[in-house]
């Protein structure tokens, strides 16, 4: 399956393609195989203990920043920041927060608030954050 790599550029449209091209790989670039459950780095990595959780919540932060330079309003982006700092907080407990990470995808929340910003903001960039 080929890479697509977004964007490098600072518009919106590119700052928004880098955004969900980082949510599927954190939450669903993978399928279990036998299942339909997709899963993604978020929850690989995040079985490594305490390093796997810190890489996985700065790739999280990385939306948050990026979220940023679309304007979403600093409201939103603590929000944010909360559901990357409480999904980093669930993967540090062994063994019970590996299993809650396949389930709590913070960077999948994060992504819809962007996308209501983006509904209200930007609303040229619609058809491009539809799947």
């Amino acid at each position: 399956m080929p890479v697509e790599v977004p964007g490098l550029g600072t518009g919106p449209a590119d700052i928004l393609q880098r955004i969900e091209w980082m949510e599927r790989l954190l939450e669903g670039a993978f399928v279990i195989p036998g299942t339909n459950r997709r899963v993604g780095l978020d929850a690989i990595i995040g079985l490594l203990p305490v390093a796997g959780d810190a890489i996985t919540a700065a790739m999280g932060a990385w939306i948050v920043f990026e979220a940023r330079l679309l304007g979403v309003p600093k409201w939103q982006l603590m929000r944010m920041s909360a559901n990357v700092a409480f999904d980093f907080a669930l993967g540090a407990v062994p063994l019970l927060g590996d299993a809650l990470d396949f389930l709590f995808r913070s960077n999948s929340i994060n992504l819809k608030i962007i996308r209501r910003h983006i509904e209200r903001h930007h609303p040229e960039l619609r058809t491009i954050s539809q799947r």
